[in-house]
């Protein structure tokens, strides 16, 4: 029988942690409001749930002692669910984010923070047994980010090339969290978890184009013609809370953390790696 649930089960994340858990022997039950595409997962149990909808939880919940949790709802709906959820001694593996880190990348104002800091606090709350993870910017992003242009074309046009971040690989995500969801210690842990290397936003379009064979150049933008272009693929706030992120820490070194080699015992994977891994999605 299932111990482990995995919410989120569909998305880029929790697909990596049902995959991992698999590998490893573990047998976990995933939870989706559309389980459908779930089926493709061997040795998977897997269950429709809404974290929206509280009482949809309870057979989910059956017999599970530990649940990797992705919560993309309002504030408001968080508190019923982890209450469901708190109805056992459970130990929660929560994917947040790094917003109570000292960098000014980390610092701009935007809601998602506010969510993270409401979750993560009615979780320390509720007397569950936690884990918080807190990855820096994903390597996925450049995807939706840049893919198009990429696809279509030899130039990215961006804002702040100078700008770095440590984007880290969602299989090193998952690792961290395959390990706190079944090996003691864990609990009580909050891990800043980063890629294993500081590149400046020209930088990475380089290596892009070294790993796919294509000779990419960046080309910078001013921030008023950035901000119309990224919102063809993002709200204005969400825009304006990465152009202000860029922008605080232009000139300042990316954070970079050993959190991925110290919990799960293998050097977190190189952005290269990561374009490699997903290289046809720039074709």
């Amino acid at each position: 029988m299932s111990s482990i649930l995995v919410t989120g089960a569909t998305g880029h994340i929790g697909g990596d942690v049902l995959r991992q858990l698999i590998t490893s022997g573990r047998h976990p039950r995933a939870m989706s409001r559309k389980p459908g595409p779930l089926r493709s997962f061997e040795g998977v149990e897997w269950v429709y749930g809404d974290l929206l909808v509280p009482e949809s939880l309870d057979a989910a919940l059956e017999a599970i002692d530990t649940v990797f949790l992705v919560w993309l709802g309002p504030l408001a709906a968080a508190a019923p669910a982890i209450a469901r959820i708190a109805t056992h001694d459970r130990h929660v593996v929560l994917l947040t984010s790094p917003h109570q880190t000292p960098h000014p990348f980390f610092q701009q104002p935007n809601g998602l923070r506010a969510v993270h800091a409401g979750v993560e606090r009615l979780i320390v709350d509720s007397g569950l047994r936690w884990t918080f993870l807190r990855p820096g910017p994903f390597a996925v992003n450049c995807v939706y980010w840049w893919g198009d242009q990429i696809r279509a074309g030899d130039v990215v046009r961006w804002t702040y090339a100078g700008a770095e971040t440590a984007p880290i690989h969602e299989h090193d995500i998952a690792s961290v969290a395959v390990r706190a969801l079944t090996e003691d210690g864990h609990a009580g842990m909050d891990y800043f978890i980063t890629g294993p290397e500081a590149l400046t936003q020209r930088r990475q379009v380089e290596i892009l184009g070294d790993v796919i064979g294509r000779s990419l150049r960046f080309e910078e933008l001013p921030r008023d013609a950035g901000k119309k272009l990224m919102t063809t693929t993002m709200p204005p706030a969400v825009a304006d809370m990465l152009l202000d992120a860029y922008a605080a820490s232009v000139g300042l070194p990316a954070l970079v953390t050993p959190t991925v080699e110290q919990v799960s015992g293998t050097p977190a994977l190189t952005f290269a790696q990561w374009v490699a891994d997903h290289a046809d999605r720039f074709h």
